[in-house]
């Protein structure tokens, strides 16, 4: 079982904040990822279509014998994590709690900006996480639907992107936050971009390196974590439902390693 791979899905490519993550803290794991990359983004989507396309996702990790599957899309984690967790005979891990948990660290004068798709601030799953650590903390919600397709289109430094992030964002610094959850895994790759709008003063917090802790230590308790070191032939796999080589591209950017293993595939 340890040598089996690890799994990760997400609506798109923006899953790969997590999956890099991972790599860098578990080397000897390989990792099977699987980005809807026909249907992203989620985040506008039904809840009862949201749950349809996250076991269609979950099913095709299983059918790939993954002894762990992550859920790196906060809209599904929003809307259906435990329905998925009750259905896998893996453990299936979220990112809203490790996301939730770090911004109660961070937060300095007790005022957390939660940014997500529409699904998920409408949810009001981080409020909730929040509020359970610390009922004292002051939340406020913005929903961000451009920040996906702008991830997507590889629009990371583009006088439009800093727009409209500053159109979503300066209202929440007027407000006073001093940290900010990018509660999307799409968002961490618009986090140069983001801190150039807001300036210093206000943490940006994503759920990724908290994530991958969990992941860590879950399969550390279930004593499934690889023992093989990084040169024994890790081999990392993705799997997307539309253009491979737009994937790739972006992909490479973002993980800064060759994304050799890539098929477009069918749910």
């Amino acid at each position: 079982m340890s040598g089996k791979p690890i799994g990760v899905f997400d609506s798109g490519i923006g899953g790969l904040t997590v999956a890099k993550e991972i790599m860098e803290l578990l080397p000897g794991e390989s990792i099977v990822y699987l980005g809807d990359t026909a249907r992203v983004p989620y985040g506008s989507k039904s809840p009862e279509t949201i749950t349809r396309y996250a076991f269609e996702g979950l099913n095709f990790l299983l059918s790939k014998d993954v002894k762990l599957v992550v859920i790196a899309c906060n809209t599904v984690s929003a809307t259906c994590l435990k329905e998925l967790q009750e259905n896998s005979n893996v453990p299936v891990i979220g990112v809203i709690d490790p996301g939730a948990k770090a911004a109660v660290r961070a937060t300095r004068e007790k005022k957390v900006g939660v940014i997500g798709t529409e699904r998920t601030v409408k949810s009001g799953a981080y409020e909730s996480a929040i509020k359970n650590m610390d009922g004292n903390i002051k939340i406020l919600s913005k929903a961000c639907p451009l920040f996906v397709p702008l991830v997507e289109e590889g629009w990371l430094d583009r006088e439009a992107t800093y727009l409209t992030i500053a159109e979503y964002l300066m209202p929440l610094k007027r407000e006073g936050i001093d940290t900010l959850v990018l509660g999307c895994t799409h968002y961490p790759l618009l986090k140069p971009a983001i801190s150039r709008v807001l300036g210093e003063g206000i943490k940006l917090v994503d759920c990724a390196k908290e994530t991958a802790v969990v992941v860590k230590n879950t399969l550390e308790d279930s004593g499934l974590i690889s023992r093989r070191i990084p040169a024994e032939g890790i081999i990392h796999k993705y799997y997307v439902t539309d253009n491979t080589e737009k994937f790739r591209e972006i992909g490479e950017m973002f993980l800064k390693r060759k994304i050799e293993h890539i098929e477009k595939v069918r749910l």
